[in-house]
C-alpha cells in the first residue's frame, strides 16, 4: 500500500522531535546544536532512513 500522504521527512523529524522533545534547553542555541547533532547522527545511518523510506510506501 502506498501512502502518498507521508513523506520521508516526516519520519526523519519525528525521530529529531523524539529526542530534541526532552530537552530543557535555555536558549535557542542549544536547540539548535542539538537538531543539527540528531541529524548528522540520523545521516551516517543509512538503515533509519530506509525506515522513514519504507514508511512512506515508496520503497
Amino acid at each position: 500500500m502506498r501512502r502518498t500522504d507521508l513523506n520521508p521527512q516526516e519520519g526523519i523529524w519525528s525521530l529529531v522531535k523524539r529526542d530534541v522533545g526532552n530537552l530543557a534547553a535555555a536558549d535557542l542555541s542549544r536547540i539548535t546544536r542539538a537538531v543539527k547533532r540528531r541529524l548528522k547522527m540520523i545521516q551516517y545511518r543509512p538503515d533509519v532512513i530506509d525506515g522513514c523510506l519504507a514508511g512512506t510506501g515508496f520503497v
